[in-house]
């Protein structure tokens, strides 16, 4: 199966800087995505160290992952007008900047500032990446691509934690939760330095900075900024009481509130399409089964998917009786696996499309059971835990076939101008997807625990949860797969 190239896209000789360009966006990647995999394993030493309260702590993570998720689609369509290369680099000096004020924070405060800082500089930097994929690459070139990011995104999630607790390690209780923040800076000098050598100029396009220049007003209707606004708080209103899920009940008001933003928001954007100007997203794209189905897949499957490494940590710790090091190692074989299959993914989707997904889609699923099938073994000292290192592979393999694979097909017949935008709107749905699932499965697990008093019950309960939401997963992508045989 081959992919149908983006809509208006025409056969251009490729860029010559597009393979160093491609590096400069896996080291920023790297970067972020270690940076979020660290921090898990910091918390207990950040509390002690700052002594901070379980509020404070718990904004550590919230803070950013609002942040990230708020800034991404607006940050996408500015580097649609303005340029994707500029933006890009000035969202890696901003989390840079933040990763130094995090790593010197004096008090809980600070470092809260700081993670929202470091999650509008991901949210800038990381639509930018996506782009600009979509932006040099072509046909095969772009499925591996892809292959290498999703290669990159299995190596920093395996090494992260890893790496993160021989940092506390080495670093004691008060220096080594702030060496998880300050080992970005060199990540984020490397990246900057590539990137201004490395990007073709301009930076910022020629037209982003003429309309600046005679016609101010005009640009600012081009970035379309009560748009921006009204999608920016339907995103906080939705995320907020999935983040803060354990805060009051009245955050959850927030969610119809959301509803009717959203809703606000997608009739503003058709009524300034209608009056000549360029909305933030061209509506249109969802006309595009291809980007919709895509879009959804990535949804649902966050939806289920992050949830288990969560349960995994949880199980093995409290439920099996084993340390924060051994409960990270049980999820490194399946974090290198994905990163292979990523890479193997990405030099075929152009021959074999929404198959591949769907193979990864059921191999996840059978991990999940089997993984269900280890823990009711080991309740009855039939098997031992660490049969979990070979269960989890399996959804390694999962992994690495869905995510970057669909991210491919899903911006496939996207046209390059709005491949920004587009993107950030595919990854806005696994943000939600994420908060979303870690709630409602965790919650879940949680109260079949209290229920049984059984970690066994409480693990099973919630991998049943997500093989349910992943099985719908399945169904999206068997659609998607016929209704593309169709064309």
């Amino acid at each position: 199966m081959n992919q149908k190239r983006s809509r208006g896209q025409k056969d251009i000789k490729p860029d010559p800087a597009r393979w160093r360009v491609l590096q400069v966006i896996l080291i920023s990647l790297f970067m972020s995505l270690m940076a979020i995999s660290i921090i898990n394993v910091a918390l207990p030493s950040i509390q002690h160290g700052l002594q901070a309260s379980q509020s404070s702590i718990q904004w550590v993570l919230s803070g950013y992952a609002l942040m990230f998720g708020v800034v991404l689609v607006s940050a996408g369509r500015a580097g649609d007008i303005m340029g994707r290369g500029g933006f890009f680099l000035i969202g890696v000096a901003i989390f840079t900047l933040a990763s130094i004020g995090a790593g010197l924070a004096p008090d809980a405060t600070w470092l809260n500032v700081a993670r929202f800082l470091q999650g509008l500089g991901s949210g800038m930097l990381s639509p930018q990446g996506i782009g600009m994929i979509q932006q040099y690459f072509q046909g095969n070139e772009r499925g591996r691509a892809f292959g290498y990011l999703g290669t990159v995104v299995g190596f920093s999630v395996a090494f992260g934690p890893v790496f993160g607790g021989l940092l506390i390690y080495l670093g004691g209780p008060d220096l080594g939760w702030r060496l998880t923040f300050l080992i970005n800076v060199p990540f984020g000098l490397a990246t900057l330095i590539l990137g201004w050598r490395w990007f073709p100029r301009p930076l910022i396009q020629k037209r982003g900075t003429e309309i600046l220049a005679h016609n101010p007003g005009s640009l600012l209707r081009a970035l379309d900024p009560i748009g921006a606004a009204l999608l920016g708080l339907a995103v906080l209103a939705v995320l907020f009481p999935f983040v803060q899920f354990r805060g009051s009940p009245a955050t959850w008001l927030l969610l119809p509130a959301g509803v009717l933003l959203v809703f606000a928001w997608v009739k503003w954007e058709q009524w300034y399409a209608r009056t000549g100007n360029s909305p933030m997203v061209d509506l249109s794209i969802f006309s595009i089964s291809s980007f919709t189905n895509g879009a959804l897949i990535m949804t649902l499957y966050f939806l289920g998917m992050t949830s288990v490494w969560v349960l995994i940590a949880l199980y093995v710790q409290l439920g099996a009786g084993k340390s924060a090091l051994e409960a990270g190692l049980v999820g490194l074989p399946s974090a290198l696996v994905s990163a292979y299959a990523a890479n193997w993914a990405g030099k075929r989707i152009t021959q074999y499309g929404r198959q591949i997904v769907i193979g990864g889609i059921i191999l996840a699923m059978t991990g999940l059971t089997l993984s269900m099938l280890v823990a009711v073994l080991h309740a009855y000292d039939l098997a031992t835990v660490w049969w979990l290192l070979l269960t989890l592979t399996f959804v390694g393999l999962g992994q690495g076939l869905v995510i970057s694979p669909n991210q491919a097909l899903t911006l496939a017949e996207v046209p390059v101008g709005h491949a920004g935008s587009s993107g950030a709107i595919m990854q806005t749905g696994q943000r939600i997807g994420s908060s979303i699932g870690i709630a409602i499965i965790t919650a879940a697990a949680f109260f079949a625990l209290n229920l049984s008093s059984s970690w066994t019950v409480a693990v099973v309960v919630g991998l049943g949860l997500i093989v349910s939401v992943v099985s719908i997963t399945l169904v999206v992508s068997i659609k998607d797969l016929r209704s593309r045989q169709r064309r």
